[in-house]
């Protein structure tokens, strides 16, 4: 995304009746006597894939739509959803048989056609606040019949494609009832019913509540839903989701919690917290011509120091409660092809005698000026004391006096990109759980940092990696260039990677199987 942090995305079928969401919102929240009852801060933007690209749209979209491909939960390699097999059939062409017989919930069939039509209107529509920047490699999709779909790739052997497929660019829609030119609302989308997956929406009242029901004609790798009925309730803030879960009225809460709301729910008997694998990744940035420094050495020499004198620890245990960990490469510890390259070359702990001599080889003058930007908001309310924290540690080492500054989202943006900040924080959100979506976003051609970093050579391995079919060799690929990338030019530094968190009944069953990798939470799993 960018998801560089899942920031915002918000996007007819026919008209609707006002009859037809009467009864939306009337507060029940528990669809009968054995539903469950979920609760979010996260909020929808859009129901149509085309206009989705947030966390709040994605958490309906794994419940409702399905995919060619998609994750089982407990696993992040993609695998056939409405689809029985998906293979290269050449470099450039991936060919997916798809299930026969498959129907939407509207009881329109669900065909290779249906397939195509989706992709062609993500791309068609290239909706600004949606997702289809993800299906950038894609040059056309065709459907020789019902039952076969070949998508053809400008860039050939693409082992990322096949997990692009379970992203928010790949839920099939119906082409029959989604326009193919225009972004669909809300109302028309349940009113119209043109998903496919384990779950129907049954009552609709946008960012107040949506109430599930079980898909009976549901095929696909996410199996049989364990709960027939589910709702979610949203959350203007944090408080009251923790409280209502604190005193029984819902069975689960998924984002957002406070770094100090999970540290006492963890005390709390009443309920359980969850941890699961992370995939958010906190760091900074060096804007490469404004940084510190007076030569390419000398800067090189600045951010190695930086990285020797912080304490990635402290900023995980006091500041954040726990719920980040430290990040000491630039792909976080479980995604496949993970490395650590920056524990070895600058320390686990901060470390000045290796940080001083950093500085002398290059002959800089201590201390060193460093203004530090940062976002008060956009990343949670602890980034301002995390911020003050990585100021305390760097000025401790005596080799550094910090300017630190911060600065609302939008103006943010704006200013990041335009060469106004020499060291600032950021973050990222995957868009799916492979090592390139951590490096080719951020240190490839025309990256989206802006920070005018670009290496020829890294380039090369970028793409090297990215078309290696064999998977042995494709990690030792991505392990060379997280080293070559730690030790000859360092970026970015990488601070802390996020865990996901989900708080509970104790009774409930199956959190832990939702919350992996692949950063989708599913209903189907959960059972009381």
């Amino acid at each position: 995304m960018n998801k560089h942090a899942k920031h915002v995305a918000v996007v007819g079928i026919a008209a609707i009746v006002a009859a037809t969401l009467a009864g939306c919102g009337s507060g029940r929240t528990d669809g009968g006597a054995n539903g469950l009852v979920t609760g979010t801060t996260d909020k929808i933007f859009a129901l149509d894939p085309a206009a989705a690209y947030d966390n709040g749209s994605l958490l309906v979209e794994n419940q409702i739509y399905s995919y060619v491909l998609n994750f089982a939960p407990g696993d992040v390699t993609p695998k056939p959803d409405a689809a029985e097999k998906c293979e290269f059939s050449s470099p450039t062409v991936y060919t997916c048989k798809m299930k026969p017989g498959l129907k939407f919930a509207n009881g329109n069939p669900l065909t290779a056609k249906s397939v195509k039509f989706s992709f062609d209107r993500m791309l068609k529509i290239n909706d600004p606040h949606g997702p289809a920047s993800l299906l950038g490699n894609l040059e056309k999709t065709d459907a020789p019949d019902d039952l076969t779909v070949a998508f053809t790739l400008k860039v050939a052997n693409d082992q990322t494609f096949p997990a692009i497929l379970p992203t928010q660019a790949g839920p099939i829609v119906d082409e029959k009832v989604f326009p193919a030119d225009k972004v669909a609302t809300d109302d028309d989308v349940v009113k119209a019913k043109g998903y496919a997956g384990p779950y129907t929406i049954s009552s609709y009242s946008k960012n107040k509540l949506v109430e599930y029901q079980a898909n009976p004609d549901y095929q696909g790798i996410l199996g049989t839903p364990k709960t027939k009925t589910v709702s979610t309730k949203y959350y203007a803030t944090s408080d009251n989701l923790k409280l209502d879960l604190q005193n029984g009225a819902i069975d689960v809460g998924y984002r957002s919690f406070t770094p100090t709301d999970i540290d006492s729910l963890r005390a709390d008997s009443k309920v359980k917290v969850t941890d699961g694998p992370g995939g958010e990744l906190r760091y900074i940035v060096f804007n490469m011509n404004t940084m510190p420094g007076g030569t390419p050495e000398q800067k090189l020499a600045v951010r190695k120091a930086i990285a020797s004198s912080v304490d990635r620890e402290a900023l995980a245990t006091n500041v954040y409660k726990g719920t980040f960990q430290p990040a000491f490469g630039y792909v976080p510890q479980g995604i496949a092809g993970s490395a650590e390259p920056l524990k070895a070359l600058y320390g686990a702990k901060p470390d000045k005698a290796l940080a001083t001599k950093f500085l002398a080889d290059a002959g800089v003058s201590t201390p060193v000026t460093v203004n530090l930007q940062y976002n008060p908001d956009h990343y949670g309310s602890s980034s301002s004391e995390e911020y003050a924290a990585i100021k305390s540690q760097l000025e401790a080492s005596g080799l550094f006096k910090v300017n630190l500054q911060s600065t609302e989202w939008v103006t943010y943006q704006k200013e990041r990109a335009s060469d106004s900040y020499p060291l600032y924080q950021f973050g990222w959100f995957p868009d799916f759980p492979d090592a390139d979506n951590y490096l080719t976003p951020f240190f490839g051609p025309n990256n989206f940092l802006q920070s005018h970093f670009e290496n020829p050579g890294i380039n090369s391995q970028l793409t090297a990696e990215t078309t290696e079919v064999d998977p042995a060799k494709r990690a030792e690929l991505l392990a060379k260039i997280q080293t070559d990338l730690a030790q000859n030019f360092l970026p970015t530094l990488p601070l802390l990677s996020g865990k996901q968190v989900a708080v509970s009944k104790p009774g409930l069953t199956g959190v832990d199987q939702t919350l992996d990798g692949s950063f989708k939470f599913r209903f189907t799993v959960l059972a009381k």
